[in-house]
């Protein structure tokens, strides 16, 4: 994961939520005995953390031993705020129950909690779907699910949640098909979508998307990656196709994302040359065309970017490097050439594997990409 501002943010609110919690904790006189008479919206949160608790069938470390009582607020990985509407109203901001190896489901009771900004559960083995009443959290900031069991087609719940800045599914077993109208979104700024089962294809119509850092990784799309991808450019930052089982050539419109910083586009079915329009991308480090079978002269535009950090060509078909590759070494850049056919260059092809594709030249015309 890459460093952008939605995470800086996000963890900012999580200590401000923390440190108010903290502060809660050592005020005895604040604590909500009785919900139900003085505090409508934490008699709420204590019945969804019941219902949470019984749906919680194994919690290694007891974390959530003390979910008893209606003082919700003094719950581990719960934490309080005053209501954005109400500044004297005590309300549960934020759940963190990261790195617990909790064994469980989401209750559909979860959408009682109104007020909730931050949900961050990674790392645990919840299971089942995403609840519908999710819906209900409409200042949701940031949803963390990743690295849990969680199954079904995407969760299209979400696409409702208006304030959502942060969408983190990756490392469940999600399938299926992403819905287009997910890159329709204007609020979102992160989404990682990594290491599922989604297939179909990348979206062809990507929207108006402003987020600044989509990871597609280790999923089945196939497909080309659509034109489209140009509606990025003005905000996309980091851009991660690795084993998507893409295919077909890269659009030029990659050239058009000027504020990239990472393009990793590895172990695909690649062909066709890298487009030279990305010797634009000024503010990119990190470039991998690993493990592709893309060919043609890698362009001297794209050796010298001047913010590259790292570029990986190895395992294509690659036959020529221009000029300022050379020098890639003596700059301090990263470089890895390995596994094509460069003449006089070591850890190379065959000639036979090499005339076997080059014999062959490919017209990224034929792949008619972008169309339905």
């Amino acid at each position: 994961m890459g460093s952008y501002a939605s995470v800086t943010s996000s963890l900012i609110l999580l200590t401000e939520l923390k440190a108010k919690h903290n502060a809660h904790e050592h005020k005895p006189h604040h604590v909500q005995t009785h919900a139900s008479h003085t505090n409508p919206r934490l008699e709420q949160a204590y019945i969804a953390f019941q219902a949470w608790k019984k749906i919680i069938y194994s919690d290694p470390s007891n974390f959530t031993s003390n979910w008893v009582g209606s003082s919700v607020c003094s719950y581990r990985g719960v934490y309080c705020a005053p209501a954005i509407d109400d500044n004297n109203t005590l309300v549960v901001a934020g759940i963190d129950l990261n790195h617990l190896d909790i064994a469980g489901f989401l209750p559909i009771e979860i959408g009682l909690l109104s007020d909730l900004a931050l949900i961050h559960i990674n790392s645990n083995r919840f299971c089942g779907i995403i609840p519908l009443t999710i819906a209900n959290l409409t200042l949701l900031y940031e949803l963390d699910v990743s690295n849990n069991r969680f199954v079904g087609p995407f969760p299209s719940v979400i696409l409702s949640l208006p304030s959502l800045k942060f969408l983190d599914l990756r490392y469940n077993e999600f399938e299926g098909a992403v819905p287009p109208q997910l890159f329709n979104n204007k609020i979102l700024d992160a989404i990682f979508l990594n290491n599922n089962r989604f297939t179909s294809v990348i979206p062809s119509n990507l929207g108006v998307s402003s987020a600044s850092v989509v990871v597609f990784a280790n999923n089945n799309f196939g497909g080309c990656l659509p034109p489209s991808i140009a509606n990025f450019a003005n905000s996309i930052e980091e851009l991660l196709l690795i084993n998507t089982n893409l295919t077909g050539c890269l659009p030029m419109e990659v050239g058009f994302l000027y504020k990239l910083r990472v393009l990793d586009v590895s172990y695909n079915k690649l062909v066709g040359q890298i487009p030279y329009s990305i010797s634009g991308l000024a503010h990119l480090e990190q470039l991998n065309f690993g493990h592709n079978m893309m060919s043609g002269d890698v362009p001297g535009g794209v050796c010298a970017l001047p913010s590259l950090q790292n570029l990986t060509i190895s395992y294509n078909f690659f036959c020529e490097e221009e000029g300022p590759c050379e020098s890639l070494t003596s700059r301090r850049i990263v470089f890895d050439d390995r596994r094509n056919c460069l003449p006089g260059k070591k850890l190379q092809r065959s000639k036979k594997a090499c005339d076997a594709v080059l014999e062959h030249p490919v017209e990224c015309m034929d792949f008619h990409c972008g169309k339905p």
